[in-house]
């Protein structure tokens, strides 16, 4: 049953997540998942006395039952603008589908602190590129000759799988790895990457969240005021997207970067520190 103080927190913060997650092609679960931790709504879930690691699954459980609905929603938006690669979506989902399952293997044999500092680490790149506002064609690494041929099937795949894994060990929309890669890797327009991230966001976070629920780490009390507030801020993001300069989406994009980085090397150090 979900309690009123809880509905009139959460609500107003789901349309805020729902805005900026649409407007940068995340699933919103950067925002959500330390949020439900920090916020201390996920300790009732948790055993008395147990660890603050433990409460992880439930707030990553429940934070991605809401990404379903951002990517959805926003997804809508953008197909109305054809602003969504079909292409490279499809060719996205089967591996991040994948990565969803890797990360639950992962998440039942593997201390999760090392990749929660690795990952975190993994991010610093492409935000330094995105906070900088820099185009692809200034990015050192981008890949040239890898947009067409079989090697970019090979890497679109290994993102696949790593946006999976990521959305399913953290909580967080694949689009965290999937939009600085095509923006910096591949040199796809930043929209673009934005909306075609939102729309391979669906299935995966669906799957993860169903994995969740079977898990016992999905809280609908929680997830409920999110998805509410996420249905209205999705669909005001992708109009406001279309009007900001590229350059300026991308240093946006950056500080989100910046934020989910240091919370995840933060978070995975004080993990190790508490065993």
């Amino acid at each position: 049953m979900i309690e009123w103080g809880t509905l009139f927190t959460l609500f107003p913060i789901g349309i805020a997540v729902g805005f900026v997650a649409s407007l940068l092609g995340l699933g919103g679960g950067v925002f959500m998942t330390p949020l439900l931790l920090l916020g201390g709504f996920v300790s009732a879930f948790v055993a008395p006395g147990a660890s603050a690691a433990s409460a992880q699954p439930h707030a990553a459980g429940t934070s991605v039952a809401a990404v379903v609905f951002t990517g959805l929603i926003s997804s809508i938006s953008y197909f109305r603008q054809k602003a969504i690669d079909f292409r490279i979506g499809l060719l996205f989902m089967p591996t991040s589908i994948g990565g969803v399952f890797l990360g639950k293997y992962i998440i039942a044999t593997v201390n999760p602190s090392w990749l929660t500092i690795a990952f975190g680490v993994f991010l610093l790149y492409p935000m330094s590129m995105m906070l900088m506002g820099k185009t692809p064609k200034d990015a050192k690494v981008r890949l040239k000759g890898w947009s067409s041929g079989p090697r970019y099937y090979v890497l679109v795949a290994v993102l696949g799988l790593v946006a999976g894994t990521a959305t399913k060990i953290f909580g967080i929309g694949g689009g965290t790895v999937f939009v600085p890669s095509l923006v910096v890797l591949l040199g796809i327009d930043m929209v673009t990457a934005v909306a075609t991230s939102l729309f391979v966001m669906i299935p995966i976070a669906l799957i993860s969240a169903i994995t969740s629920w079977m898990a016992g780490t999905l809280h609908w009390e929680l997830a409920l005021p999110l998805i509410l507030g996420i249905i209205i801020g999705a669909q005001i993001g992708p109009r406001v997207g279309m009007r900001i300069p590229t350059k300026r989406l991308r240093q946006i994009f950056g500080v989100v970067l910046l934020y989910a980085a240091l919370n995840m090397i933060v978070k995975g150090i004080g993990s190790l520190s508490a065993i």
